[in-house]
């Protein structure tokens, strides 16, 4: 089963998604900071045998808004919103991979009427640190574009399914392989995040949860530690081997937890 492109607006913003269909309950699907819908293919393509999958390009990434008016984080959670009424999904589960995955939480959090479950992939409600939107400027600021190559575009950015899952979010023209965002877009969707602790917003989800992590992931053992003293409906699964873009190393471990996971929500 292919997915076909569904096209949502709110005040003037343009988001793409990729619905594939599929019955059961809904699942959105949300990428994480400078990704793509596409990120989410191989998952998408196992849970769609028994659940409709939307995968969401957010403002300012994939074929969506580049430069959005708004990127704070209630803009994104609006936008989340908005998904869910304009393709009439009924209790969603929302699941996201690290700023996809905050995004989810805060949905869930600020619309329990609207989620029916929630996933975080390698997030959680994170903390004070000024220093992280300089390192990923920095660090966006150190890819070679354009890419000669597709190929070399998944070399240097970490080669094997991660590389190529980065990769397949670029776009060919002017003879390279250009992002589809604008760096100071993706550094300024972080400021808010790195301003203070949404651990209060944590606090208020009442729907299933499920948190996954990765092996050598970026979320700290004294944030995940904190998330279930304060959650304690929420389970949490460690995948072996992997790190933050987990979805991208071994889709088919997280589709596993996944599926166990949705089978159990009856609400």
């Amino acid at each position: 089963m292919g997915w076909s492109e569904r096209l949502v607006e709110r005040d003037g913003v343009r988001l793409v998604c990729r619905d594939r269909g599929g019955p059961g309950r809904p699942v959105v699907l949300l990428h994480g900071l400078a990704g793509h819908a596409g990120e989410w293919d191989a998952l998408a393509a196992e849970l769609s045998i028994s659940h409709r999958v939307v995968a969401v390009d957010q403002r300012g990434h994939g074929a969506s808004e580049r430069r959005p008016p708004e990127v704070s984080r209630a803009a994104y959670v609006a936008d989340v919103v908005a998904v869910v009424e304009q393709l009439g999904l009924r209790r969603p589960v929302l699941a996201g991979q690290s700023l996809g995955g905050h995004t989810a939480m805060l949905t869930a959090a600020a619309h329990p009427a609207l989620v029916g479950g929630l996933v975080l992939v390698e997030a959680g409600p994170g903390g004070p640190n000024p220093d992280v939107a300089g390192e990923v400027g920095d660090w966006l600021d150190s890819w070679p574009t354009p890419f000669p190559a597709r190929e070399a575009a998944v070399e240097f950015l970490g080669g094997g399914p991660v590389g190529a899952g980065w990769a397949a979010g670029l776009e060919e023209r002017d003879g390279g392989w250009w992002p589809r965002f604008d760096r100071d877009v993706m550094v300024d969707s972080l400021t808010e995040l790195t301003q203070r602790s949404f651990l209060a917003e944590w606090a208020r989800i009442a729907c299933p949860t499920l948190v996954v992590l990765g092996q050598s992931g970026f979320v700290p053992a004294a944030e995940a530690d904190e998330m279930l003293r304060r959650g304690p409906a929420t389970m949490a699964v460690s995948i072996p081997g992997t790190g933050h873009d987990l979805h991208l190393e071994r889709p088919e471990a997280l589709h596993a937890v996944l599926a166990a996971f949705l089978a159990g929500i009856t609400g």
